[in-house]
């Protein structure tokens, strides 16, 4: 009897059994509707397409979960910055006035229609150039004493000048005036010769891309001296001076030519007695190698022919057929860069020629530098907070500079983790159709915040409140970075720095000036009116320096209150700004070299005037671990 009761039992477990593998392996709607949410058509035709590589099919390790989820969040490309300040400074009317025509190239910018005529009608990346350009003395000098080089240069590129320098005369201008030689007055005559980047932003000086300046009298020592140096965004580097020696034999040269070559000096060493040993020498055969010296390249009211040629490594200057010096190129720009040849100070020019030019010169247009690839796209924004926002400096027509800081430093794990934000800040051109091309790229790449005002010099301090603005209300980051588009940042490095600092502390961290004074005189003179104390507050050098976020608050308080004092050196102005927030709040000032002020130190946290080229250079090399300068030529 119990036989037939284990059997039946069995059969019914097994059946059991069966019929949920059935259930299980099949998926039967009717049992699983009430627990399985209905797939979307797009996810049943995704899980059901094949695989077919072989890389689909290899283990992959699950992604890391984000602590805070990033999420694309839509910000609008235009800063909301206005200016609506009744200060009567020249600052504040040059400020209204910039907003006024802003507002005007926005409007104009909103037109589909002109938009659509200028997208049609600025197809052509290049222009055409002549490959030889002659002026004479009388046209060079109509033309303000410049001669336009519209496709700039290139290697093999040469320049040659036909003039006469001034004899000495007694200098006017205060500063050398003043100096006197016994009872009498300095007598000077010099000219300079400066190959200069024409297409700059509206307000700003020309970068000498190669200032080469002959003093035949009226130099500091006394003695005739060729000076060259380059000056980049209003910054001049370190000059280098031929005084009549021979480069040292350990000194580096360029293309093979010395930096300078030796002429006759008043207080050369060679004596009549030495005169006499080294020709009773020559006489007797003990010198086998004739050396010649040869008098300082220019003579007062005498007729000279200087050709300045480019070479590989640097500029190669010959004076009557002779070498003279040579001068290695510096960062910031390439031959192409080069788009005028200005001559003043005491010369009469008589002819120049200019020849090997480059025919096409496309660096204007953007669509040569900017690569419209999603891979550089600013990536998502987190849905909270962030650690760090920088906000970068830009022209309008920096296209190239943009791109490179995208494909360099803008890569770094904490920018594309959105831990750390990194925005442009660009202000309009007067030129319709580079507003046009910057609306473009800011709308395909999401990292340009428009400042809408008339781009200029002096005004540069409404962008760093306008970063202030940004960090403080579209992002809501603990600390606010500034710097330039050409500063090369490392990001981890900051954020090292960073968190050294105790939480909730103010704090300004960058390279500090103390009592530092400014110009009464010349072109960048500060007026008592404008500052009338002796020395400036402590201040952080522009190319990159960080303030807490409590700071920013401050300073976006009080410009939309029309409380915040506006200084024309916006650096100067953050230091003002911190000193001001510095009477209520204690604020920490951490002051550290590796904030470059000029160029690039080693283990640097920001290195400043890099090019294009360095930038890349420079994350190849951080990539690897070696945080290392590229000071290319």
């Amino acid at each position: 009897m119990r036989k037939p009761k284990l059997q039946r039992s069995l059969q019914l477990l097994t059946s059991a059994s069966l019929l949920y593998i059935l259930l299980v392996g099949f998926e039967f709607p009717i049992v699983f509707r009430r627990i399985t949410p209905p797939t979307t058509a797009a996810a049943t035709a995704a899980a059901s397409l094949p695989l077919h590589s072989q890389q689909e099919i290899q283990p992959k390790s699950a992604p890391i979960r984000p602590s805070i989820p990033a999420v694309r969040r839509s910000h609008a490309s235009i800063s909301s910055l206005d200016f609506r300040s009744d200060g009567r400074s020249a600052l504040h009317g040059s400020a209204r006035h910039a907003f006024d025509v802003g507002k005007r190239l926005l409007s104009e910018l909103d037109d589909s229609a002109a938009l659509a005529v200028e997208e049609g009608g600025n197809q052509t990346a290049e222009e055409a150039c002549p490959h030889s350009i002659g002026l004479s003395g009388e046209e060079f000098g109509s033309r303000g004493k410049v001669i336009v080089l519209p496709c700039g240069l290139t290697l093999g590129s040469h320049l040659t000048v036909v003039g006469r320098p001034h004899p000495g005369h007694t200098e006017a201008e205060p500063r050398i005036s003043a100096v006197k030689e016994g009872d009498r007055p300095v007598v000077v005559s010099q000219f300079m010769m400066e190959l200069q980047g024409l297409r700059t932003v509206d307000g700003e000086d020309p970068p000498r891309i190669l200032h080469f300046n002959p003093r035949l009298k009226g130099d500091w020592s006394g003695k005739p001296v060729l000076e060259q140096n380059t000056c980049y965004r209003m910054h001049w580097g370190p000059a280098q001076r031929c005084e009549g020696w021979k480069s040292r034999a350990d000194e580096e040269t360029v293309d093979g030519q010395l930096k300078c070559e030796k002429w006759i000096r008043d207080d050369d060493a060679r004596s009549e007695e030495s005169k006499t040993i080294w020709w009773l020498n020559r006489l007797i055969g003990r010198t086998k190698k004739v050396t010649v010296d040869w008098p300082f390249p220019f003579v007062e009211d005498k007729l000279f022919v200087l050709t300045l040629s480019a070479g590989l490594e640097g500029y190669h200057v010959n004076v009557d057929g002779r070498h003279v010096t040579s001068f290695p190129y510096r960062t910031g720009f390439v031959l192409e860069d080069a788009t005028g040849l200005f001559l003043n100070g005491d010369i009469d020019v008589q002819s120049i020629y200019a020849g090997s030019l480059p025919t096409t010169h496309p660096s204007f247009a953007p669509q040569r530098y900017l690569n419209m690839s999603k891979e550089w796209q600013a990536p998502p924004l987190r849905d909270g907070p962030v650690d760090l926002f920088i906000g970068i400096l830009s022209a309008g027509n920096h296209f190239a500079e943009r791109m490179a800081v995208r494909k360099s430093w803008m890569r770094s794990k904490a920018i594309q983790s959105s831990r750390v934000v990194a925005r442009f800040f660009v202000a309009l051109h007067g030129r319709k159709d580079v507003n046009v091309e910057l609306k473009k790229e800011a709308e395909f790449f999401g990292d340009i915040v428009i400042v809408p005002f008339m781009d200029s010099y002096d005004l540069v301090v409404l962008k760093t409140v306008a970063i202030c603005e940004y960090g403080i209300n579209e992002v809501s980051a603990r600390y606010i970075m500034k710097c330039d588009d050409d500063t090369f940042v490392r990001v981890d490095s900051v954020l090292s720095e960073i968190k050294k600092v105790s939480p909730g502390s103010s704090v300004y961290v960058g390279n500090i000036n103390y009592y530092h004074k400014p110009l009464r005189n010349g072109k960048w003179a500060v007026t008592y009116e404008e500052w009338p104390e002796e020395d400036y507050p402590p201040y952080a050098n522009g190319p990159g320096y960080i303030v807490s976020s409590n700071i920013a608050r401050f300073v976006v308080s009080d410009f939309e209150k029309h409380k915040l004092r506006l200084f024309k050196m916006e650096d100067v102005s953050m230091g003002m700004w911190v000193e001001q927030f510095n009477t209520t709040t204690p604020v920490k000032y951490i002051h550290s070299f590796k904030f470059c002020q000029f160029g690039c130190i080693e283990d640097y946290y920001t290195a400043h005037y890099q090019s294009p080229r360095q930038m890349i250079c420079m994350w190849d090399k951080l990539k690897m671990g070696k945080p290392h300068c590229c000071n290319m030529r």
